[in-house]
């Protein structure tokens, strides 16, 4: 058996299975982890879907952005991005058991017998595994509840809780946890998260910011943090207990696949049929 993870596809299916076949994946035997943003950007959005679906117990995912945005769009709280390609996956027949299927995925993943700790943007350094896992459940039992657009969905586009404390209301704690987990990359000096600078590590020349990652945190102290979302970063983080598994495939350079048993990666080009 072996562990393997990918980084963000946004819908770029082609890519995605053709790094599948490199590995001889093979979903009677390994396990397949995705650090979120399944959709969107890549014309394939609707089969990656689909094909997460099928694999069952074999997949394990981490919502990203983009992926709570769908859920979004599909309960017209919010209008579909054109660049978004998402005409396709909106109109599927299937549509509302993919929908289904997508809100009862959390927004952390752990292996602990490798003691590794997967989300999609990162984990706030502050945080202990013990509040990750309280602060992500509450996240997921607000996307299971049969309330949810009321009171996950239309309160979850703002960027007003960017400071962790433990004074938070339920709803603010909900809030920072999926700022934290989907759309996290700089912080400023004070813990706050910056939902501004999306640029790398090395082209940030803003002193008051700092990569989440650059922080020394409670839980990478003995876990590897396997996360996305920062396509700047190119998987470059200078850590070898953190894996920036983002590459850009929708942005014109790679998929990016680690293989946990051998600590190898391995990368599909982008194809030129988006």
């Amino acid at each position: 058996m072996a562990n393997y993870f990918v980084g963000d596809i946004q819908g770029c299916f082609d890519e995605f299975i053709l790094l599948l076949s490199k590995v001889d994946f093979n979903p009677s035997r390994d396990q397949l982890w995705a650090v979120g943003d399944l959709v969107a950007r890549g014309n394939g959005s609707l089969p990656t879907l689909r094909y997460f679906k099928k694999l069952n117990g074999g997949a394990n995912i981490s919502l990203g952005n983009h992926d709570l945005h769908l859920i979004a769009v599909h309960a017209k709280i919010k209008e579909a991005n054109p660049k978004d390609k998402l005409e396709a996956l909106l109109n599927a027949p299937d549509i509302n058991s993919l929908i289904g299927w997508l809100r009862h995925q959390p927004l952390h993943q752990e292996l602990p017998a490798h003691k590794i700790v997967m989300s999609h943007a990162g984990i706030p350094p502050q945080w202990d595994l013990s509040t990750l896992r309280s602060e992500s459940t509450l996240v997921s039992q607000a996307l299971l509840s049969s309330d949810y657009e009321e009171q996950l969905l239309k309160k979850m586009y703002t960027s007003d809780s960017n400071q962790w404390h433990q004074n938070m209301s339920a709803s603010e704690r909900r809030i920072y946890c999926i700022n934290a987990l989907t759309r996290m990359r700089f912080l400023h000096r004070d813990g706050s998260l910056d939902f501004d600078c999306k640029l790398s590590p090395e082209q940030c020349k803003d002193p008051n910011l700092t990569p989440w990652f650059e922080q020394q945190g409670h839980i990478n102290q003995n876990h590897t943090l396997v996360f996305g979302h920062w396509a700047a970063v190119m998987g470059q983080v200078g850590s070898p207990t953190i894996k920036a598994l983002d590459t850009g495939c929708c942005w014109g350079e790679h998929l990016t696949l680690w293989h946990l048993e051998t600590d190898e990666t391995v990368t599909q080009k982008q194809l030129n049929n988006h």
